[in-house]
């Protein structure tokens, strides 16, 4: 599928947002740590994304890459990068992204998911994994922007998510741009060392615009139970990990949220790159 794109909300470049007005919440699709080296529509709508958006005073990240039984929220100075995956060239390996990290913001982040019963461990040690660097270091190469990374739970499903991000809308009003990162679809199970180029598989499609219409639509009890409802869901996801964190930028939203979709691509046949804002 071809890139479609569309500005997004609230495109005042590099400018601090106003106290009063709310920063859009986003789900962004980081497909392979490849898309850190190869050139793809994917990458590209990454690069520009950042300078479109109001300047964030922080960045809090719910990344498919970071699991834990209860809500957790990584508390440290400075970020380490986490290269959590194997079998890569060496230069994906020597890619860093030292973003200073924000325990101020883990603090807050922590008080509310307490406030909203779902207690919150703090690591004090726990650096930035790839879901979060990898499309950070094309929205913001210079890494000048704290970022707090908050995890997801194993289990649970889209409707606790939904409410973990719920508890964290007010974070939208205080200058912190809150992501999920994971990817649309995800059967890793296809890859057979195809292209990043390779044409879309034939039920990627019918999944991804059930999604989207259902997004745009508001359709949040139709989005929670998608695995029984969207075409080829089972298929796109086998494990629910890299799209759970769609369910919380939609909760950091509000629960009168609209979704803009702002991106759509496809890489090596079987990962969409799909990208929301939610405001």
């Amino acid at each position: 599928m071809s890139a479609e794109t569309t500005p997004a909300p609230g495109s005042t470049p590099a400018t601090a947002p106003d106290a009063a007005a709310a920063l859009p919440t986003l789900f962004l699709s980081h497909g392979s740590p490849m898309l850190s080296l190869l050139e793809a529509p994917a990458r590209d709508f990454l690069e520009a994304l950042g300078p479109e958006l109001p300047r964030p005073r922080a960045i809090l990240v719910a990344s498919a890459h970071w699991e834990t039984a209860q809500p957790s929220v990584n508390a440290v100075e400075r970020n380490e990068t986490i290269h959590d995956f194997h079998g890569f060239p060496q230069a994906l390996f020597e890619l860093r992204y030292p973003a200073p990290g924000s325990p101020a913001l883990a603090a807050r982040v922590a008080d509310l998911l307490h406030e909203a019963g779902l207690p919150c461990r703090s690591d004090a040690r726990r650096g930035l994994d790839h879901g979060a660097w990898s499309v950070l270091r094309l929205m913001y190469p210079d890494a000048d922007i704290p970022v707090v990374q908050v995890s997801l739970q194993r289990g649970p499903g889209p409707a606790h998510h939904l409410e973990l991000g719920r508890a964290l809308a007010p974070l939208r009003h205080e200058g912190v741009l809150v992501i999920g990162s994971g990817s649309f679809t995800h059967d890793l199970r296809r890859f057979r060392g195809q292209p990043i180029d390779a044409p879309d598989a034939p039920d990627i499609a019918p999944f991804c615009e059930w999604m989207d219409t259902a997004l745009r639509e508001g359709r949040t009890a139709d989005l929670l139970g998608y695995r029984q409802r969207a075409p080829y869901a089972l298929a796109q996801h086998p494990s629910e990990e890299h799209l759970l964190p769609l369910f919380v930028a939609l909760g950091a939203a509000g629960p009168a949220a609209r979704a803009r979709r702002l991106h759509a691509s496809n890489t090596y046949g079987m990962l969409r790159m799909d990208a929301y804002a939610f405001a």
